[in-house]
C-alpha cells in the first residue's frame, strides 16, 4: 500500500499531533505511523474500515467468490441494470 509524505506521520509527531491525524484520517481514509522510517502501525478512518469489513465478508462468502472466478473464467458476465427487462 502507498501513502504520501502527506498521510505518514513519525510517532513523534503523531503523539503531538492526534487531533490533527484523525481530521487527516477521515479525509485520506488511512494515516501511516512510522517509527525510524519503518510504518508501525496504521489509523484507518471508520469508512475505509467499513470497506475492508465489507470486503472481507464478501470474501469469505463461497457464493460471492464462486461467481468471481465465473466471471473471471468467462462462464458469466454482466450486463448493465439498463439493460435489464424489468417485466421478467
Amino acid at each position: 500500500m502507498y501513502f504520501s509524505m502527506k498521510s505518514t506521520y513519525s510517532v513523534t509527531k503523531a503523539q503531538s499531533g492526534l487531533p490533527r491525524l484523525l481530521r487527516d484520517a477521515a479525509k485520506t481514509g488511512t494515516i501511516a505511523i512510522t517509527r525510524h522510517d519503518e510504518t508501525v502501525a496504521y489509523l484507518v478512518s471508520r469508512e475505509r474500515m467499513d470497506a475492508i469489513a465489507e470486503t472481507l465478508d464478501l470474501l469469505g462468502n463461497p457464493g460471492v467468490m464462486d461467481a468471481v472466478r465465473q466471471y473471471r473464467s468467462g462462464v458469466m458476465g454482466f450486463q448493465p441494470l439498463q439493460d435489464r427487462d424489468d417485466e421478467g
